[in-house]
């Protein structure tokens, strides 16, 4: 959120700390509602994993996003990076326990949408022939 926003919401009676956690609210999930994102915690649900063993587990992202995507959930605190001093050098991505945690919500949100999922495909194709 931007300062502007903040203080328009601060203007209509927000309290000040209300404003930081709406703003904090509306980057986490953004973070965690980011495909890739969910992707990338999935896959490293099972364990550590390096780099190139972890772009092919993900079909469709660049290495490019899926070396930004890292760093942001470095920065979040729901990774970590662990460089070994061997040659060749070796780098392996891991989930911290905040991580495991987040890994688990979005486990129940595929096992949610594994549950439903008849019923909305039948709500889309309904909705669909009525348009």
């Amino acid at each position: 959120m931007d300062a502007a926003l903040r203080a328009d919401l601060v203007a209509r009676g927000t309290a000040p700390e209300c404003a930081e956690t709406i703003e904090l609210v509306r980057d986490v999930l953004a973070r965690v509602g980011d495909k890739w994102t969910v992707l990338v915690v999935t896959a490293l649900a099972s364990g550590p994993i390096r780099f190139t063993a972890l772009h092919e587990r993900i079909p469709g992202i660049s290495q490019r996003m899926l070396s930004h995507t890292l760093h942001a959930l470095r920065r979040d605190g729901l990774i970590t990076r662990t460089a070994y001093a061997e040659v060749p050098p070796r780098v392996e991505y891991a989930l911290t326990p905040l991580g495991r945690s987040l890994a688990a919500a979005v486990d129940h949100l595929v096992q949610w949408t594994r549950t439903h999922q008849a019923d909305i495909a039948r709500n889309r194709q309904n909705h669909d022939d009525e348009t």
